[in-house]
């Protein structure tokens, strides 16, 4: 059977007005596909279905882009999980809003709410490899529910624990409000990592600059594993979704 990835071909520009009228009346999640998701799509079936359920799935790389349209011919509008946030955050949530913070440090939830002055920011940061441990999930997912509804949701806790808890926040039905599945961005907006100048950005060089900040944490990704979307892309069907 075919594995088959759906994308709404949106641009930053485009899903930041729909970001911005979605709401709090329903819940929704977003997750920003690159090149390690996809992998990690191919492999695992479980991953597959928290894309299946989420509400809006984007185009996080542009190198990923560069390469559908080689490989696949395909026009893949580019939504940086990265540049969503930073919008989303500057340009279109209010200081009165409510916004939760899963992930990070309390010093970045508190940099966060001083930088941008929100009055509402609430935050919990749950031990490493909580995924593990349902009880620990479920601490999570409930203190989520009890700031519901919010304007926005920032799951920073990595790939695939924030895609995970996004999906259970879905099938429990309580919460209500917009989640994104945002990785490592609340580190640049609070300035513990500089992202990539905007020259590489363009090129899809992200990654390498990454690489170069951070070769210790990140070369397997980008080095060992990385080079392996060659190998899966050709057995993904990509569909894009426009809405």
């Amino acid at each position: 059977m075919a594995i088959i990835l759906e994308l709404d071909n949106q641009d930053l520009a485009q899903f930041v007005r729909t970001a911005a009228q979605f709401g709090t009346e329903r819940f929704g999640y977003v997750v920003t596909p690159n090149a390690d998701h996809l992998i990690r799509y191919y492999d695992d079936p479980s991953f597959r279905t928290t894309y299946a359920d989420a509400e809006f799935v984007l185009s996080d790389s542009r190198f990923l882009s560069y390469i559908l349209a080689v490989a696949k011919g395909l026009r893949v509008r580019v939504c940086t999980g990265s540049d969503l946030t930073e919008q989303l955050i500057t340009n279109v949530a209010q200081p009165h809003d409510r916004l939760v913070l899963v992930g990070g440090s309390a010093e970045q939830a508190a940099i966060l709410a001083q930088k941008f002055g929100f009055t509402d920011l609430r935050h919990v940061n749950p031990p490493m490899g909580f995924i593990r441990d349902p009880g620990a999930v479920t601490k999570v997912l409930e203190f989520i529910e009890q700031q519901s509804p919010f304007r926005f949701c920032l799951l920073a806790v990595g790939c695939p624990q924030q895609e995970i808890v996004a999906q259970q926040l879905k099938q429990r039905g309580i919460a209500r409000g917009l989640a994104l599945c945002i990785g490592a961005s609340v580190n640049f907006l609070t300035g513990q990592e500089v992202r990539a100048p905007r020259l590489l950005q363009r090129l899809g060089l992200e990654w390498a600059f990454r690489l170069l900040q951070s070769p210790r944490r990140l070369a397997r990704r980008y080095l060992v594993r990385g080079p392996r979307v060659f190998a899966v892309l050709p057995r993904i069907e990509i569909k894009l979704r426009t809405r």
